[in-house]
């Protein structure tokens, strides 16, 4: 039986950026994989050359300003996320064609199953939310982001 999956279970405090760099989406899964992979204890080329691949499939960029890049990675012993605002939105061929400036980055183990969809699954329902959404996008700063993110979740839940 697989327990549910919850943003503790993901992202940490650390793998917050309130004001993150990107000015292509080539840029943002670059950006997002260097800045996540010490944090995750992986190599951030195999984390980027993940995510270029899966994109490749479809994109990740699900709409209203979000992209969800998401991938398993050799070497991760658990479900990883790592979410970055950026200060204006870029083209992300998103399925909207809208431009993004909210990324959920999720990693997960090769031999994930389950808890890969999971994750995947609660960010979804969580970033579908556009009031929450908004928050995010005002939120002063990293740890604030990680408050929203996390306290939404737990609130959900109850």
């Amino acid at each position: 039986m697989t327990q549910t999956v919850t943003m503790r279970d993901v992202l940490s405090p650390q793998a917050i950026a309130a004001a993150f760099a990107a000015a292509t989406k080539k840029d943002i899964l670059q950006n997002i994989a260097e800045a996540a992979a010490p944090l995750a204890g992986v190599d951030g080329h195999a984390v980027f050359d993940a995510l270029w691949e899966r994109e490749r499939l479809g994109t990740t960029g699900v709409g209203q300003g979000i992209a969800i890049p998401h991938a398993r990675v050799p070497g991760l012993d658990k479900v990883f996320g790592y979410f970055a605002r950026l200060p204006q939105g870029v083209a992300f061929e998103a399925i909207d064609d809208k431009p993004v400036d909210l990324v959920f980055l999720l990693l997960a183990p090769e031999d994930a199953g389950a808890d890969h969809l999971h994750a995947l699954a609660t960010v979804s329902r969580l970033l579908r939310d556009a009031k929450l959404c908004e928050k995010l996008r005002s939120a002063k700063d990293a740890a604030a982001i990680y408050r929203i993110l996390v306290d939404s979740v737990v609130a959900e839940a109850a």
